[in-house]
């Protein structure tokens, strides 16, 4: 069944009103409510379905400024479920505005389920998975009519904005749930662009990665340059072929594809460049991948392989995972090594999710109402003993965790970056630290915190510190470099004697912006001793801890593997 797009209407500020469109009256229906602002785009309002497309008319013929779209279409048709529709804008062709930077010609603004519009980040999740990026979020927030009266636009270059609730709504509703301030004098054309010779929108280096998610035609070297990585072409196509084989698309298939791309890149350096142009949540994934393939080639004991298998997918979609390695494979017994991880991990129900969803939403809202962190640690546990094949149900989970649902446990929260990475700067951001233990400070109390000579002692203190401070209970942070696995052993020896709750703050930053920290830094490393931290740094891997955040260049926790994370 096909349905026209509803009329949106103006908010009563909007300039841009025509004499066939309509005003909005009080904005009840966003008032009191969060909403979602987003750039208005200049293009034809499109509607995919699984079987087809049509643009605002149900009647809409041929036009070639439809071609590329309907290509879109084809590929992604297969993946809309039967009653949804996705909304757009198809942006090929120029209309009053020129885009010379769009990330795709088509964006993504509303799903629709039947009569139900998605609310907006179930929207930009299925948007994602699709591989169709959504319009620029100007501003959210509860509704504030000041701030949106506010809002600077560009009229040169922005047609105007849309603002929605974030919450889904039915299509009655439209017309009070959504609305739309358009720039004076819209259309500044002589001529409608359909009876005028098409002028493509530029498309900007981004795009090169929305092609990939759509599951389009992979360009690698475009790739590489729009990430800024310089990477390894000879197992591309081999990866996408076998993404394509085991239905991967969106942010999977690109994950798989930088993987195979960067996989010699180590994998500290690779998360910090990507984290920029990716976000973090990608990044970190595609350096797990980069990570972990590797051992996809090496014989392993069945025994312990469904183990193995379930925390490696605590960090990455094992179905993905196994394209990677088979594709990097060196030779024909690697390849079967990972054939026959493969067989393991289907027999086992692993290779389309890492720890079962139903487990751990059922987990939270049994917990509903305790701490944060007591909710935290439950979930860590069920986790470990899922992984272990020790439980599978929610009801086995609430009964293994009871032991920690009071939250009578020290929390140790333990730094993990390169010098210059930000660590001090993110301890100072925290509330409820007791302690903070600091290798630097121990060092510069013995005469010089540049003076590596005592390190043994230095570190010997340090955790005697540590021990005192768990058992004496509260939140204690561990601020050291921890660039590897063994590092950070012995801290988390100490803190398993305390029965504490580990957090690993990981923070991972582009080299770039790392050198130029340590320029100005009151205390730099000297260059050679930065490039060696990165060359040692192996970031931990989702599962490690009982919660891992993950630290931008912001300084901010932009991604958490965790309770509250929603699962690889």
């Amino acid at each position: 069944m096909r349905t026209a797009y509803p009329r949106t209407v103006h908010v009563p500020w909007s300039p841009g009103v025509g004499s066939d469109d309509v005003r909005g009256g009080d904005l009840d229906g966003l008032r009191g409510r969060e909403v979602v602002v987003t750039e208005k785009m200049d293009g034809e309002n499109t509607t995919l379905y699984r079987d087809g497309l049509h643009a605002r008319s149900l009647d809409s013929g041929h036009h070639p400024s439809r071609a590329w779209v309907k290509a879109l279409q084809g590929r992604i048709g297969a993946l809309i479920p039967d009653g949804t529709r996705v909304c757009g804008e198809n942006l090929y062709a120029r209309h009053s505005i020129a885009y010379e930077d769009l990330e795709s010609w088509f964006y993504g603004f509303s799903v629709w389920d039947g009569e139900w519009c998605l609310g907006w980040d179930e929207t930009v999740r299925v948007l994602r998975r699709l591989g169709i990026p959504v319009p620029v979020v100007l501003w959210r927030g509860a509704f504030d009519e000041r701030v949106l009266r506010g809002l600077k636009l560009d009229p040169a270059r922005q047609e105007g904005y849309v603002v929605r609730t974030v919450e889904g709504f039915v299509r009655e509703d439209f017309g009070r749930r959504l609305a739309k301030w358009v720039r004076p004098r819209h259309v500044q054309t002589d001529t409608h662009w359909m009876h005028a010779a098409v002028v493509e929108n530029g498309l900007g280096a981004g795009a090169a990665l929305w092609d990939v998610r759509s599951g389009g035609p992979v360009d690698a070297a475009a790739v590489a340059r729009a990430v800024g990585v310089a990477g390894n072409e000879g197992a591309v196509g081999e990866v996408v072929g076998r993404l394509d084989a085991g239905g991967r698309h969106g942010d999977d298939r690109l994950g798989g594809v930088l993987a195979a791309l960067f996989h010699d890149v180590p994998r500290g350096r690779l998360a910090g460049a990507l984290a920029g142009p990716l976000g973090m949540a990608q990044a970190r994934r595609v350096a797990d991948l980069v990570g972990l393939h590797g051992a996809l080639h090496r014989p392993f004991p069945d025994d312990e392989r469904r183990s193995g298998l379930a925390r490696m997918a605590l960090a990455a979609d094992l179905r993905v995972l196994h394209a990677v390695a088979g594709a990097l494979a060196a030779d024909a017994g690697a390849r079967e090594q990972v054939d026959w991880s493969a067989l393991h991990a289907e027999d086992a129900g692993l290779l389309d999710g890492g720890p079962p969803a139903a487990l751990r939403t059922g987990l939270r809202a049994a917990l509903d109402g305790l701490g944060a962190d007591a909710v935290a640690r439950c979930w860590a546990q069920a986790r470990d003993a899922w992984a272990d094949g020790r439980l599978t149900t929610v009801e086995e989970a609430v009964a293994a965790t009871w032991r920690w649902r009071a939250g009578n446990f020290p929390s140790l929260i333990h730094l993990v970056g390169p010098s210059g990475s930000g660590k001090s700067t993110f301890v100072g951001g925290l509330t409820g630290v007791g302690t903070r233990v600091s290798l630097d400070e121990l060092r510069e109390s013995r005469g010089s915190r540049a003076d590596q000579r005592a390190n043994g002692d230095v570190l010997r203190d340090g955790l005697d510190r540590l021990d005192r401070a768990l058992a004496a209970g509260g939140t204690v942070v561990w601020d050291a470099t921890s660039l590897n696995r063994q590092q950070r052993s012995l801290v988390g020896a100490v803190a398993h004697r305390r029965d504490a709750f580990v957090t690993h703050a990981v923070l991972l930053v582009d080299e770039a912006e790392l050198v130029r920290r340590n320029g100005v830094r009151q205390h730099p490393v000297p260059p050679d001793v930065l490039t060696g931290q990165l060359h040692r740094f192996v970031p931990p891997y989702p599962g490690d801890a009982h919660r891992t955040w993950y630290v931008g260049a912001s300084g901010a926790i932009e991604d958490t593997d965790g309770i509250e994370s929603g699962g690889t």
